[in-house]
């Protein structure tokens, strides 16, 4: 070969590898494509949609506070809650997801064809004022989240910035690309469970105990904690939520209202409902789970008893815990704001909408649906608004409590009464032992809810 050719073939050797390099790369993905376990994977992901999104922003910055405060405070004493809510909040959501796959229509939809029509806007004029003081305690902790990102950024500014976009998105996207936003944010909230692999000196062996074994010694300040657990877990607003999203969801499968009101709901359809709400509910309560770790393991064993937001927890294992694990900690908060936000103000849109017979969802444009984007646009204000005439988000997030407190029972009243009547059900209603469960489930909020608002006034 004389010296030309050796040269070529000396310049030509990086590229032709590097070519092979991205070839054997790319047959290697789509060997790993064809094989069993990555199909099942991908099969299982693409069944996850409402209920997964409602389990994700369950665990919203006033629900992360909470869990803090119980971990700061009692260790692992009260991590059994996690798994105790677990089934009840599985079942409650299992239930609003089947009312809306069945019976095509939305949660209050529902209640307004089944009872009085004062129960709904009652009830409806409630979740709109809770939420709104949700949404203005999450936009605030949002800030904070990013200021922990970001140190220096201006408090008033990430507020506002971060309510219109959260307008944005919710108003002016495609419901397909904005339904898929919301499925891949719920993926951060993983980092509130690798926070606690970041943290050495954990005894998982009393993290096991304390799991399955209850422990309560009846104070008056555990009793309110234990109450504040539940009525953030199961919260008024995951009920409207999930019904209207599976209500939408079918509608973008099917292509319109008439062509879904023909629709038969099949087996498959009811199995892929379930496995989608109980896997959101299992992330919802094992995101709790380990926020309570984490706050026991770092919080409680450091003498740190006192926890009032999300942004104090995550502040508080900086030095106790390292950066990786304040990051990942701040990390959660910010994917949690910006997922939760949007759904206690569109779930209180849905709720309203509904009781006065508006065009709503998620699928039009705002030019058709001015009423439904009108009430989303309201709410976020009054958030907004929350956060410059002083309102401390602690006072925001106990009156959201005493809102909750209030409707959760009389919501999960209709609920179980709507999934049990087989007139609207057909041979989808409630077996007895959903029903039994429904049924002990109201009763429990229904003392939650006394004992809060006790608790709160006297």
């Amino acid at each position: 070969m004389d010296r030309k050719g050796i040269v070529e073939e000396i310049v030509e050797a990086p590229a032709i590898a590097v070519e092979k390099t991205i070839e054997g790369s790319v047959s290697a993905v789509e060997t790993l494509k064809t094989q069993k376990p990555f199909k099942q994977i991908k099969k299982y992901w693409q069944v996850l949609g409402p209920g997964l999104v409602t389990g994700g922003a369950d665990d919203d910055n006033s629900g992360v506070a909470t869990y803090s405060q119980t971990g700061s405070q009692y260790g692992f004493q009260l991590l059994w809650l996690a798994a105790f809510t677990f089934p009840l909040m599985g079942l409650v959501q299992e239930m609003c997801a089947r009312i809306g796959l069945v019976t095509k229509r939305g949660l209050a939809a529902n209640i307004r064809t089944l009872f009085p029509k004062w129960v709904l806007l009652l009830c409806a004029t409630l979740l709109f004022a809770a939420n709104s003081f949700n949404i203005g305690a999450d936009l605030g902790a949002l800030a904070e989240s990013t200021r922990l990102l970001w140190p220096g950024a201006n408090y008033s500014l990430l507020v506002i910035f971060f309510a219109a976009l959260c307008l944005t998105l919710q108003i002016f996207f495609n419901y397909r690309i904005y339904s898929r936003y919301l499925k891949y944010l719920t993926l951060l909230l993983f980092s509130y469970v690798l926070t606690a692999f970041f943290i050495r000196d954990i005894n998982w062996l009393s993290v096991l105990k304390s799991a399955v074994l209850p422990s309560v010694d009846f104070s008056r300040e555990q009793v309110i904690l234990i109450c504040g657990v539940f009525g953030t877990t199961i919260s008024p607003y995951l009920f409207f939520w999930q019904t209207s999203q599976e209500v939408e969801e079918s509608l973008e499968r099917d292509g319109s209202q008439e062509a879904l009101d023909k629709e038969v709901i099949t087996r498959k359809q009811i199995r892929e409902m379930r496995i989608d709400s109980w896997s959101g509910m299992f992330l919802s309560n094992a995101v709790m789970f380990f926020i309570i770790v984490v706050s026991a393991a770092v919080l409680f064993k450091n003498g740190i008893t006192n926890i009032g937001t999300a942004a104090q927890a995550a502040e508080a294992l900086r030095p106790l815990a390292g950066n990786s694990a304040y990051l990942l900690f701040a990390l959660g908060m910010f994917a949690v704001g910006l997922l939760a936000i949007p759904i206690l103000a569109g779930s209180a849109s849905y709720a309203l909408s509904e009781a006065f017979g508006w065009k709503e969802g998620l699928r039009w444009k705002l030019k058709e649906a001015y009423a439904f984007y009108g009430v989303i646009i309201f709410s976020m204000v009054v958030g907004v608004l929350l956060n410059f005439v002083g309102l401390d988000p602690i006072k925001a997030l106990i009156y959201s409590a005493v809102a909750n407190g209030l409707i959760a029972p009389v919501i999960l009243f209709l609920i179980v009464k709507i999934a049990s009547n087989r007139s609207v059900m057909g041979s989808h209603t409630n077996g007895h032992f959903s029903t039994a469960l429904g049924w002990l489930t109201t009763a429990i909020m229904t003392v939650v809810g006394l004992a809060t608002i006790y608790s709160i006034f006297l």
